[in-house]
């Protein structure tokens, strides 16, 4: 109905519109009409909606198919190298095809706001620095996801292959990003070329990765506030290697997308391609939640150690487990339900934080103090005083 200059585009049967007139169609038959929109480009940053609508008149009656396509105006990179240091600033949305590489010796930085849309055959990958510089408010948030925005595929799980952290990969810091809907968010090999930690993960949230929240080779993390939910495997982290985890909430429930049937965390001190090579092991993990349901897991966290040296500590969780893995170090553990404030698997709706009403949740003012004086929602934690286990503290 927008004529010719319709931004819209029309071919029935062959026939190229905007108008076609004096069609017949035959008893059980059928004409096919093909639409094609372009949407032209603008400097506008915020997602917009072009609409026009089909008249169809037939037998004396007339009809609307009501057209509605969305844009909006991005960075577009196609297998996308990162060779000289580069930021990333929140102008208009980042959409990588094929593949973006940050080469060794150089980093990539994304500011606070920055919307990343990754296709289905890109993986991240990250042999130099990748530095995420979220803050705290919603819109200020770093986030990386799929690019199928339309339903049923924005919730899908493995819509992205995720971000890989290769040998020479070091000094990467995370702060607030949201990674989301990855066939393995995080994964990582060998541990930094120095002494920090080869990723610094603080108030950031890895949710509905199908394979693997966080999946590492003899690495280092060094994590805080952090919520890790509904994968495959939540944290997988194996062949040794060298980790903190404190206040983070590690969860996850069997749903529509991904059945719960491996343990929300793993942790291994060798090979499991060649179980006779041991490496160093240190793990942490402090007032932390580790919990799943509605699947076939009984114990939410499995310790496999061959080295009786290598240290995993638990101080101050909570978990659900039968008996305390063997093998670990344990303290100041409680074996209850968290009381999470709201879950509802059906309409895919999840909040991780803590219920104080009508009952009051386990986790609140168990945890033991630490130097953390904020949560995942950058709001304050007790000086002083016992926090509340996991990522989020009641206010």
């Amino acid at each position: 109905m927008g004529g010719s200059s319709s931004p819209y585009k029309i071919n029935v049967d062959g026939v190229i519109g905007p108008e076609i007139n004096n069609l017949e169609i035959g008893a059980n038959d059928s004409v096919y009409v093909f639409v094609q929109v372009y949407i032209n480009q603008n400097a506008n940053n915020l997602p917009f909606i072009v609409r026009d609508s089909i008249q169809v008149s037939y037998n004396g009656k007339n009809r609307l198919v009501q057209l509605q396509a969305f844009g909006q105006n991005a960075h577009f990179f196609s297998n996308k190298e990162i060779a000289a240091n580069e930021t990333w600033i929140n102008d208009l949305p980042y959409v990588i095809l094929g593949s973006l590489v940050i080469d060794p010796n150089t980093s990539l930085t994304i500011n606070k706001g920055c919307r990343i849309y990754v296709h289905a055959d890109a993986p991240i990958i990250v042999d130099g620095t990748l530095l995420i510089n979220g803050q705290k408010d919603t819109i200020d948030r770093v986030y990386i996801q799929g690019d199928r925005l339309d339903d049923p595929y924005k919730d899908f799980p493995a819509g992205w292959p995720g971000i890989f952290f290769r040998t020479t990969s070091k000094d990467n810091v995370f702060n607030y990003a949201v990674i989301r809907n990855a066939y393995r968010a995080i994964a990582m090999l060998d541990p930094a070329s120095n002494a920090n930690p080869k990723l610094t993960f603080n108030e950031c949230v890895i949710d509905n990765a199908y394979d693997a929240g966080i999946i590492t080779i003899n690495s280092s993390i060094n994590a805080r506030n952090c919520l890790i939910s509904n994968c495959g495997k939540n944290i997988f982290l194996t062949k040794g290697g060298n980790y903190q985890f404190t206040h983070c909430t590690v969860a996850s429930y069997s749903n529509n997308f991904i059945l719960h049937k491996d343990s929300v965390l793993s942790v291994f001190d060798f090979d499991l391609g060649n179980p006779s090579m041991i490496l160093p092991l240190s793990a942490t993990f402090r007032n932390c939640i580790f919990w799943g349901e509605n699947g076939t897991v009984t114990n939410e966290v499995g310790i496999y150690k061959k080295n009786t040296l290598n240290t995993v500590t638990f101080d101050t969780v909570l978990w659900k487990v039968q008996s305390n893995p063997p093998g670990a170090t344990v303290s100041g553990a409680v074996n209850q339900n968290p009381l999470f404030d709201s879950i509802n698997v059906s309409k895919n709706y999840y909040n991780f934080r803590l219920k104080s009403s009508p009952v009051l949740s386990p986790a609140i003012d168990k945890g033991a103090n630490t130097t953390v004086t904020i949560d995942l929602d950058g709001k304050t934690r007790p000086l002083g005083l016992k926090p509340d286990l996991g990522c989020f503290e009641k206010q």
